[in-house]
């Protein structure tokens, strides 16, 4: 299994505060809206919405919200929102990858642009960093949900190529295309994940130490509070030590 680092999840460590919740749901929402508008607005009939629509089920997002999503698009009254990927290396020459959904591209390149350069980091063209990752599918469940054994059973099973696991969470991996096929399996195995999605998964990962961990923790919260940006994905590797000392 690859090796990771549980730098990763430090910002899902900060807590659940009511702002912090609010501009989750209002991302998953954006989501669910664009799903509905691209394809049929039933779930059933619309591998993106479903999926969408269980990521928002998994963050525990009211019903009344997800329903409010769907016929926002299906009235014909959503924002048209244009779906863009940004490429950049980051503090201590890691590649990042930001997913971008938007209803003002200027305003989105401009705000990017600007992250990266008042954090360490330089945006790059389309293509620079992306061939450092894979894309794939990544289904993500609490650690609650199994044991590690039982997983990787289910997981090899369902047709899975890989799965990490540690003490909060199993994160499993398929191929792209495999994605709704392979959740759909794992569900009827394991329950409802707690998010699925098409994902970047680095290559190999970069060791980032001393002030760049810092530097790059502060252009990652950048981009995580920029309403704009969906999705940040990294090849960094952050050492135990320098996690619990940022986490403190």
């Amino acid at each position: 299994m690859a090796g990771h680092s549980k730098f990763k999840n430090i910002m899902h460590r900060k807590g659940r505060a009511d702002a912090v919740r609010s501009k989750l749901f209002s991302r998953l929402s954006r989501e669910i809206t664009v799903a509905a508008k691209h394809g049929m607005p039933d779930p059933a009939m619309n591998p993106r919405l479903r999926l969408a629509v269980a990521n928002a089920k998994g963050e525990s997002m009211p019903k009344d919200n997800i329903d409010r999503a769907i016929k926002k698009a299906a009235g014909g009254d959503a924002d048209t929102y244009d779906e863009i990927r940004y490429e950049g290396v980051g503090p201590g020459g890691v590649g990042l990858i930001v997913e971008v959904l938007t209803d003002n591209r200027n305003r989105a390149a401009a705000n990017v642009r600007a992250i990266f350069s008042k954090n360490g980091g330089n945006l790059g063209q389309s293509g620079s960093v992306a061939f450092m990752f894979d894309r794939v599918g990544q289904i993500i469940y609490a650690g609650a949900a199994g044991s590690e054994d039982a997983v990787m059973e289910a997981a090899i099973e369902a047709g899975a190529e890989d799965v990490e696991s540690d003490e909060e969470t199993h994160t499993i991996f398929t191929a792209f295309e495999n994605l709704n096929e392979v959740a759909q399996a794992l569900e009827a195995a394991l329950g409802e994940p707690k998010s699925a999605a098409i994902s970047w998964r680095p290559k190999s990962l970069t060791p980032v130490t001393g002030d760049a961990v810092a530097t790059l923790m502060k252009l990652l919260d950048a981009l995580d509070n920029d309403d704009d940006v969906q999705n940040v994905y990294g090849n960094y590797e952050i050492s135990d030590e320098d996690a619990d000392r940022l986490a403190g």
